[in-house]
């Protein structure tokens, strides 16, 4: 059946897709270890897993995009910059 306006029916945007992979019997052990410590689905400790992993290589990503950089460029802080924060931490708060 097709979505249309007024049919009483809503396209949906599923969040969440189901796959099947396949890992080592020791990294699953493991891993069912871990999501019954930490009281959590195994899809829920893979989910935090990727999200973790895909935030690191961004990380990496935005390093190496910065090294990039500062290749060219210096990267030391002006001289009169320097001064201004040494003098203001000086200072008592």
């Amino acid at each position: 059946m097709r979505w249309t306006r007024g049919s009483g029916y809503y396209l949906v945007i599923l969040r969440t897709v189901k796959v099947a992979v396949s890992i080592p019997d020791a990294v699953f052990d493991a891993a069912e270890k871990l999501a019954a410590r930490r009281q959590c689905s195994r899809s829920s400790l893979y989910a935090q897993a990727l999200e973790r992993l895909l935030a690191e290589v961004d990380g990496d990503d935005v390093t190496a995009r910065l090294d990039a950089v500062y290749v060219e460029e210096p990267s030391g802080l002006d001289p009169a910059l320097q001064d201004a924060q040494a003098q203001a931490l000086a200072e008592p708060w």
